[in-house]
């Protein structure tokens, strides 16, 4: 049975590989959907660019995945479970192969929407930072009235720049480009980047696409171009072509790979750290498609007057104003305690996994 069980190990691991891809379907779809050619890139990369390492990634991916299951279990985020799928993904490629891609890697954390959600929490910051350095440029050269937040206003015009204004949808896209380049780059000179190569081109690439922004906004301003059409994404296509690409083709040429391939073919990944890993996500994967829907209506109902207002969805209950002023108090409700505090309840929600009320309380103003 055993040695049954080894020869046709890798039908096994396709096998197991697809179960997980059809319970967890509709979050892999949805995610996806959201980046479908930045995952597919990725994953293309991390075939073609994948070598032997003397570094025993088979640890450091399974400390992380049951990580990422143990908050994906108990707060049921779907974000956080897909980046664990993928990294089982390469834990079995990697137990197949004994190869790993670090620059691949990080590419597909990138493109999860774990990060797309981060980096949409930074957005607003961003955006206004640069708007702000953009003025304090411009103002020695045009006359601007003045500015708030992303709002620019000249000549009693109000210029407004938004989120596709910024470019910020280019950053991935430069990362990923980055990242084909040092595949190439190693392919080329059969050797490879460390870790540390990789983190500094990351870095760097990331220096580019805010002075790529930076350009875009001032350009954009200058012709008051903001809204969606040809001119505004060609404006957009030269920047990053001027600003992005062509600063990492002459970079690339003084970052060159160091790292010779040694015989590695004696180390050979644990089996029982992949079959590990892959029960646990099997049963996170169980666990999320199968969740408990709490009894939220009725605990709502038997506290709170709620004859005055509708469910909007099972999470989310409305109240009527009555065209009235009201004051509004919002807070977390855990275990008939109340929190103020998002990290706090999520941290107790992680620990006891205990249902959480978001509470909003309405009084009429005097």
């Amino acid at each position: 049975m055993k040695d049954l069980i080894l020869k046709n190990k890798s039908i096994l691991a396709v096998f197991a590989m697809l179960i997980v891809f059809a319970i967890n379907s509709k979050i892999l779809l949805l995610n996806l959907n959201n980046d479908f050619l930045g995952i597919l890139g990725s994953l293309f990369l991390f075939v073609i660019g994948s070598r032997k390492t003397d570094f025993k990634i088979n640890y450091f991916l399974i400390v992380i995945l049951l990580l990422l299951e143990f908050i994906s279990y108990r707060l049921n985020t779907k974000s956080v479970h897909f980046l664990a799928v993928i990294l089982l993904l390469c834990l079995v490629y990697y137990y197949f192969t004994g190869k790993f891609s670090f620059i691949a890697f990080i590419c597909l954390i990138l493109f999860s929407t774990l990060f797309s959600a981060f980096f949409a929490h930074l957005t607003s910051e961003i955006k206004q930072g640069l708007c702000y350095i953009v003025y304090l440029t411009l103002k020695n050269f045009i006359v601007i009235d003045k500015i708030e937040g992303v709002n620019f206003y000249i000549n009693n015009a109000k210029i407004t720049i938004d989120t596709a204004c910024m470019g910020l949808s280019m950053f991935k896209t430069g990362l990923l480009s980055g990242a084909i380049l040092m595949t190439l780059e190693e392919r080329k000179q059969k050797l490879h980047y460390g870790v540390f190569q990789i983190l500094i081109f990351c870095i760097l690439i990331i220096v580019l696409n805010i002075v790529s922004n930076y350009f875009r906004i001032i350009t954009l301003v200058i012709l008051n171009c903001t809204q969606e059409n040809t001119l505004h994404h060609t404006i957009g296509l030269i920047c990053f072509t001027l600003y992005q690409i062509i600063p990492m083709l002459v970079i690339i040429k003084y970052i060159k790979p160091r790292l010779i391939d040694h015989n590695l073919s004696e180390i050979k990944p644990k089996a029982i750290i992949a079959l590990v890993s892959f029960l646990v996500v099997l049963v996170t994967s169980i666990k999320i498609k199968n969740e408990n829907v709490h009894n939220f209506r009725q605990d709502f109902n038997s506290k709170y007057d709620a004859k005055k207002g509708v469910w909007v969805n099972n999470e989310v209950f409305k109240m009527e104003k009555d065209n009235q002023n009201y004051n509004s108090y919002w807070w977390y409700e855990c275990d008939h305690k109340k929190y103020t505090s998002i990290v706090e309840i999520l941290f107790i929600k992680l620990i006891y996994n205990q249902p959480i009320f978001l509470v909003n309380e309405i009084q009429k103003s005097n």
